[in-house]
Order: structure tokens, then sequence, then C-alpha cells
């Protein structure tokens, strides 16, 4: 709030004793001060609530609004991106497309959906065995093998309850399968 508006807000004597460089008046320049930063934040509040404006600290907050806290269990932390974790800029594109990914939640589809937002890895392949009924198979190329822990994480997390899954290496020279308990 400037000066100017908390002045008017004044009764007429004290406005009058305002003026120059009175006691007041530093008052009142110093309650300006103190607004200054409250109200820089007020200007821009939307940026705390939008997906790719908001703090990296307060991704995880949001992610929590799309029920997607397990996924910000595993966020790379300020020091970079550890062994299995996600990074922040994958986690603000959870955010933001957490409706779209709500709506085919427990699907093969919405698995594969959200594990493509996720890692960033295209070529990951969801599939339901004819021969396995409520059971799911998530093939992962060899280019996200680095990854391999983090995908069977999500997929255990993601996957409908009462469904079983695993998680294969689609490598031609060798097939590591991770199972995924229920």
């Amino acid at each position: 709030m400037q000066r100017e508006a908390i002045e008017r807000l004044l009764p007429l004597a004290y406005q009058r004793a305002a003026q120059g460089d009175g006691v007041l008046g530093g008052l009142l320049d110093v309650m300006e001060a103190l607004h200054a930063p409250d109200e820089a934040v007020l200007e821009n509040v939307d940026d705390l609530y939008t997906a790719y404006r908001s703090p990296d600290g307060l991704v995880p907050f949001l992610s929590r609004w799309v029920a997607m806290e397990h996924v910000a269990a595993n966020v790379a932390g300020p020091g970079g991106a550890a062994p299995g974790s996600v990074p922040v800029g994958r986690l603000r594109d959870v955010v933001a497309l957490g409706a779209a990914l709500a709506q085919w939640r427990g699907t093969p589809y919405g698995l594969d959906q959200f594990l493509r937002v996720v890692t960033g890895v295209d070529g990951i392949v969801v599939e339901e065995p004819a021969d396995r009924q409520f059971h799911l198979r998530v093939r992962v190329p060899p280019s996200a093998a680095a990854q391999l822990d983090l995908i069977a994480r999500l997929v255990r997390a993601e996957k409908p309850a009462a469904t079983t899954c695993e998680v294969v290496l689609d490598d031609p020279d060798s097939t590591v399968i991770i199972p995924a308990a229920h």
C-alpha cells in the first residue's frame, strides 16, 4: 500500500500532520515499506499455483492436488538428479497434465501416458497379455534402463489394485524382469 493511500485512511488532522518529514511521515514511509513484499507476492499470487511458474519447492505440494504425491516422493533434490529420481521439470509436467492423466487412470493407456510424462521416454509399451487376466506387462526400451527401478515403483503405484504386473527391460541381449508385487 502506497504512503498516499495509507495517509488517506487517517483522520484529517493526522493527514495534515503527516506532511513533511515529521515523525508521522516517517512512520507512514515505514508502513509503505513493510507492505511492499506482501503486495509483490499478492500481485503474482497466481504464479504460486501454476505448474510452470511456481517455485521449485512448491511443485511437490501442487502434485498433491492432482493425487500424484507418489511421484513427488521421487523428485530430485536441489543437489541434482539422484539415480531413480524425477526431475522437477517432469513433475511440473505431471501437475500440468494431472487432470488429463486422472481421466485415464487405471487403464493401460493411462499408465502408458503417465510413464511417458514422468520418465520422458517414448517407447514404453504397456500390454495386457491375453493368457493372463488382470495382469500388465510393461516393456521398457534399453534407453530407459537407468530408470527401471523408478518405472517399477511408479507402475506399482499407478496400476489397479487387483492387477498384477511385471516390468521388463526390452533388450535383445538380456531380459531383465522386475516383478511388481500387488
